[in-house]
């Protein structure tokens, strides 16, 4: 059986170690070279960056977040031992862990170590499929020639070089499709390397629950179970028609993965599908005066995003969420795709005048979606209101001033608030 040295990289018939440097952390397995569709993550990204830059860190719980009112964006293994999780809200996590180190993220540094991890990614192949900063699919079919060894062997490279260079770990997931892929890096965190061949696809999924299915929600699951299906093997007693007709275009996606099957491809060039920004207040708030500057703060995060990545948005989105965790959405679709903070700003205000704000809240966001690009964007005015292109100019000079002289070299007055 195909086998090699996650250590030093070396290939050879399977052994409990490596023959040339006697490591244990051998891979094998019958499908070793002949897989090429992979997925990588990063082990716990945020908080190993922090205890990477922090040795006093090495063995305390940490966790990424916001203060005691927000929620958890990442959490070290330490922490997650004693139950905190990505997304749980941030006094939730402190029962759970009273002694964890909360840190601020630092997005830009994350995004920065980011840019060089996709950097060692593209030295193997163009086609990556980036999912966020510290996770993406990658297509190596092809490049053994190239590279002079095989896929398996080029991402255990890939991990070593971001251990031996960044001081990081990741772990990979190697199969046949996309799917699979996901679903094995997660199977060995951290430092983990799993692989799912073709010919065990569907014996290694028969007895898996469907929440393993990413995107299935709280609300497919609970869809899912009422229909008795809660493994793979449930969902295999079902016929294509019937999935579709009980569950809609989900049903079609459900049959196909119930078998293993996915043919998506690694897309070097997956559209962005939003650009949002929001925030917790660290005390509920019913304060006209504050929720607007946090409203124009919002509207001016989201469109100097989608200025940075030339896009515009037909649709804006309003969020709001209250003390008891109840949230309220509103969206309204634009005339002309708009990416300025101006045409953000107003729309959200006007949704937000619309509802009862008279009760305190806890979280206000802002999102833009239906992305196209920015030669689109807000091309014939509004007739309504006169002033919108005068404005639209002045945002422009100001982006100017602030890309010349500093985020903070000229400040609207409503952002003060």
């Amino acid at each position: 059986m195909p086998a090699f040295c996650r250590d030093c990289l070396t290939q050879f018939d399977t052994g409990a170690r490596c023959p040339a440097c006697r490591s244990p952390r051998v891979l094998s397995h019958p499908e070793l070279f002949d897989l090429s569709i992979a997925h990588m993550d990063c082990d716990a990204f945020y908080a190993s960056v922090e205890k990477r830059d922090n040795p006093e860190l090495a063995h305390k719980p940490v966790i990424i977040g916001g203060g005691r009112r927000g929620v958890v964006s990442t959490a070290c293994y330490v922490a997650r031992i004693r139950g905190v999780r990505s997304a749980m809200p941030m006094f939730q996590a402190l029962k759970l862990c009273p002694d964890a180190v909360i840190i601020k993220p630092r997005m830009e540094l994350y995004a920065q170590i980011s840019r060089q991890i996709r950097a060692m990614m593209q030295d193997l192949t163009p086609d990556i499929e980036p999912l966020s900063l510290d996770e993406a699919f990658l297509d190596l079919t092809g490049t053994h020639r190239l590279h002079g060894a095989p896929p398996a062997v080029m991402l255990a490279r890939l991990t070593k070089r971001m251990r031996d260079e960044l001081g990081l770990t990741g772990s990979i997931g190697l199969s046949h499709n996309k799917f699979l892929a996901k679903i094995a890096s997660d199977l060995d965190k951290p430092r983990g390397f799993s692989i799912i061949g073709r010919a065990e696809t569907a014996d290694f999924l028969r007895d898996k629950p469907v929440s393993l299915i990413w995107g299935v929600g709280q609300a497919a699951r609970s869809s899912l179970d009422a229909a008795g299906i809660r493994t793979f093997a449930d969902l295999l007693r079902w016929d294509r028609t019937d999935l579709i007709a009980r569950f809609g275009s989900m049903g079609e996606r459900l049959y196909n993965l119930a078998r293993g099957q996915d043919h998506r491809r690694v897309s070097a060039h997956t559209p962005m599908k939003s650009i949002s920004n929001e925030t917790t207040f660290r005390e509920d708030t019913a304060s006209a005066d504050i929720l607007d500057g946090h409203l124009w703060r919002m509207a001016e995060k989201v469109a100097d995003r989608a200025k940075a990545k030339h896009l515009a948005g037909r649709v804006v989105t309003l969020k709001l969420k209250r003390s008891d965790h109840s949230l309220l959405t509103r969206r309204i679709s634009l005339r002309d795709p708009a990416q300025l903070a101006d045409t953000l700003y107003r729309t959200a205000r006007a949704l937000f005048d619309q509802v009862d704000h008279t009760k305190p809240y806890r979280l206000l966001g802002v999102g833009l979606s239906d992305l196209v690009a920015e030669t689109a964007a807000e091309a014939s005015g509004d007739l309504l209101d006169p002033q919108a292109r005068q404005r639209g100019r002045a945002e422009r000079a100001t982006d100017e001033i602030r890309a010349r002289f500093g985020a903070d070299a000229i400040l609207k007055g409503r952002s003060l608030r």
